[in-house]
């Protein structure tokens, strides 16, 4: 009777000590996932950290003062960025332009900005870029905007630039993490170019031809040209000593070859076989998207658009901000498999 009594009491113990150890197994077995859990966590969080400073290559404080080269008086002033685009946007797009094409401007400027300044070839010498719309980007001191404004215009036009400049504050448009070269110009003509037909060399290859709707609303940017026979000469000659043509013939001038952008690529003149791009500036013209008429004492241009044609076109970005669009939007309408990023 004694031993059945032990037996019993043993038995009991061993009922009550299984609880507590699969209790305390659990626990265990649960401390341990959730440790696991925090190591996943914390690895994801100082990954994402890694991937955040390789994405944050340009630190917005770095390039907060530029070295601003005014080509009139050769003098080099310091400028805070964001003043700096304040003149850029105002002097490169109508304040009267929808506020999201303001804002893709300024996006577009603060990108141009700072790819120049990351790649400076030293042709400013200490200065990071000029105040020259044909070597780099337009400028114009506030007062100096302020007073080409209708008076009654000039704080509602100023604070629009200032707001598409700072609710955009720090934003670039990148390529493989990289700044992009953010070309931009007046008017594409309906069709936009790639830069391997206006400079020739390499392209970019965010840099495609993109149609655009809406840019033969602006016609102001649409143009003619005339030039007697003799000035015609005289031009090509300045350039082409070896130039030669006879009016009389039907096919004196004839277009051989468009661009992909509907611009002309090649142009037969006499005994000459000229780019688009090459009669464009010998005549001042606004674009290479040209047609040619040989009249009775004169040659005739008719030209669409205004610019080199690369990148966004500025009317463009009014049109497409016209039909609802944000700046975003526009950016890659015109800019092909780009990011939008912080600095």
């Amino acid at each position: 009777m004694k031993r059945i009594l032990i037996y019993l009491i043993a038995l009991i113990c061993i009922c009550f000590s299984i609880p507590i150890v699969f209790t305390k197994e659990f626990a265990q077995r649960t401390y341990s996932q959730e440790t696991v859990n925090d190591a996943i966590i914390d690895n994801d969080n100082a990954q994402n950290a890694e991937n955040e400073v390789q994405q944050s290559t340009y630190d917005y404080k770095t390039y907060n003062t530029i070295k601003l080269l005014h080509t009139e008086t050769n003098e080099v002033e310091e400028v805070d960025l964001d003043t700096y685009l304040y003149g850029v946007v105002s002097a490169e797009m109508p304040a009267s332009f929808e506020e999201e094409a303001l804002k893709a401007q300024a996006v577009v400027a603060r990108t141009y900005t700072l790819y120049k300044i990351v790649n400076n070839d030293g042709k400013h010498g200490e200065a990071d870029i000029c105040d020259d719309s044909a070597c780099c980007q337009a400028w114009i001191s506030e007062e100096d905007r302020k007073e080409k404004w209708n008076e009654d215009e000039r704080e509602n036009n100023w604070n629009k630039i200032v707001n598409a400049v700072n609710s955009t504050q720090g934003k670039i448009i990148t390529y493989n993490g990289e700044p992009i070269n953010a070309f931009f110009h007046s008017n594409s003509g309906g069709e936009t170019e790639t830069p391997v037909n206006v400079w020739g060399g390499s392209d970019y290859p965010y840099l495609q031809t993109v149609a655009t709707s809406g840019e033969d609303a602006y016609s102001q940017y649409s143009s003619e040209a005339t030039f007697s026979k003799e000035e015609f000469e005289e031009k090509i000659k300045e350039v082409h000593s070896d130039f030669e043509v006879d009016f009389s013939k039907d096919d004196c001038i004839e277009i051989k070859e468009y661009t992909d952008g509907n611009r002309v690529k090649t142009i037969k003149i006499g005994n000459l076989e000229l780019s688009g791009v090459e009669v464009r500036n010998i005549f001042g013209l606004r674009s290479a998207n040209f047609k040619v008429t040989v009249e009775e004492e004169n040659i005739k241009f008719e030209v669409t658009g205004y610019g080199h044609g690369v990148g966004m076109s500025q009317t463009g970005a009014d049109s497409l901000a016209k039909e609802g669009k944000t700046y975003e939007d526009i950016i890659h309408h015109y800019y092909t498999d780009v990011e939008i990023e912080n600095m």
